[in-house]
């Protein structure tokens, strides 16, 4: 289990890139928390409270030799420079004193006690955790100091209201502007029954891994490698699937790659099936904001209302964009009433778009065609959204 009492990231100046500071004596709970940083492949600094300041350097007396300067750091402790601290909950009271600071987990064992949110609050903590059930969170939360990111990507999930309804056209959009606009964009494709979002960029035959190449994947995936490992298409990063048997790569795998995704920051746009599994529960589970493409008509609005009660159940901040024509009676902002979501807008229609397919030219591709233009409003809006609450994003 974790909790959440603030949302400011951790520091990621003037730290130790990838030295997370531990603070117990619980030496159970260390061994606990030394394994999951080994699994995110950072070496922490290790104490029994919080270090200690170094004392002053005095002035040297007339006539006597100068002591050594001390280090540019030499007056800030590791608790203040640390790019997260992981308090253990047997310490908490000893450190209550401690400079506040944000980037701080209180970190416990005991699912029934309620105290630990009021000794929370009372070392400045942004987030309560409990072992074993918060293990993936926290690796995820060292890796992330390990690797140096700041903020994670805005990461979002497009999903059809209906077959057909054209999710993956806005999808590969939505990447396509993400990428022309110079964020670093990467798109996923997490429907092995699509028929690959690759074919659609016309790069089915680039270089690089596909999602069965993941399936084995259980620890920590790395950002970076990642990210080098996939085929570049137009100047965007695409995970799709290969023309093999499908296989069915496990929640496990799905978690650690889509971790290693948002860790690399810009932007993440996946490509959802209708049905849920345990694999698309976990993208959801990452996921930023949702965008339901919906036809405006009847049928497709009453199949969208199935799927966004099934999506709901773990993604929070689901929206709607219409795609005309629209049935009588019914215009985008009807369809989102009768929904009960928020509406992103009406999905243009691109003239071409077919021929350009076959020709190898992605949705998105003209830079000041209607897709374009609602794709880099729609980037505008979510970033400026997000800046202005400090959590994710480019």
């Amino acid at each position: 289990m974790t909790g959440t009492i603030t949302h400011d990231p951790p520091p990621t100046a003037g730290g130790r890139q990838g030295a997370p500071l531990i603070v117990t004596e619980d030496t159970e709970l260390l061994d606990d928390l030394l394994r999951l940083c080994a699994a995110a492949g950072a070496t922490p600094q290790v104490h029994h409270s919080v270090p200690a300041t170094p004392p002053a350097t005095p002035s040297a007396p007339t006539g006597t030799a100068t002591p050594p300067a001390p280090s540019a750091s030499g007056r800030r402790t590791g608790w203040e420079t640390a790019p997260l601290v992981l308090v253990g909950d047997d310490v908490a009271r000893r450190v209550r004193g401690a400079v506040r600071r944000r980037g701080v987990v209180l970190v416990g064992r005991d699912q029934d006690d309620s105290g630990i949110w009021q000794r929370a609050v009372e070392i400045g903590a942004d987030h309560v955790l409990m072992l074993p059930d918060g293990e993936q969170w926290l690796v995820d939360r060292i890796a992330d100091v390990a690797e140096g990111v700041g903020r994670p990507a805005l990461t979002v999930g497009v999903i059809g209201g209906r077959g057909g309804a054209g999710a993956s056209t806005l999808a590969c959009a939505l990447a396509v502007t993400s990428a022309r606009e110079g964020l670093r964009s990467l798109l996923v494709d997490a429907d092995p029954m699509g028929g690959g979002l690759d074919v659609l960029l016309g790069g089915e035959t680039a270089d690089g891994l596909r999602w069965p190449a993941f399936a084995a994947s259980r620890g920590r995936v790395g950002g970076g490698a990642l990210e080098e490992s996939l085929p570049e298409l137009h100047s965007l990063r695409v995970l799709s699937w290969d023309r093999g048997d499908c296989v069915a790569v496990p929640a496990p795998a799905v978690r650690a790659v889509l971790a290693a995704a948002r860790r690399r920051g810009g932007t993440v746009v996946v490509d959802l099936p209708r049905r849920i599994d345990d694999g698309v529960a976990e993208v959801l589970a990452q996921l930023d904001i949702g965008i339901l493409v919906v036809p405006a008509e009847l049928r497709a609005v009453a199949a969208a209302g199935r799927v966004a009660a099934a999506v709901g159940m773990v993604l929070r901040d689901l929206r709607v964009a219409v795609r005309g024509p629209y049935a009588s009676g019914l215009d985008d902002r009807e369809v989102a009433r009768l929904l009960g979501l928020q509406l992103v807008g009406e999905v243009p229609v691109e003239s071409g778009l077919l021929r350009a397919t076959e020709s190898k030219r992605p949705p998105g591709t003209p830079s000041r065609g209607p897709l374009a233009r609602f794709s880099r409003g729609f980037w505008e809006r979510a970033l400026a959204e997000t800046d202005g609450r400090g959590g994710s994003g480019s």
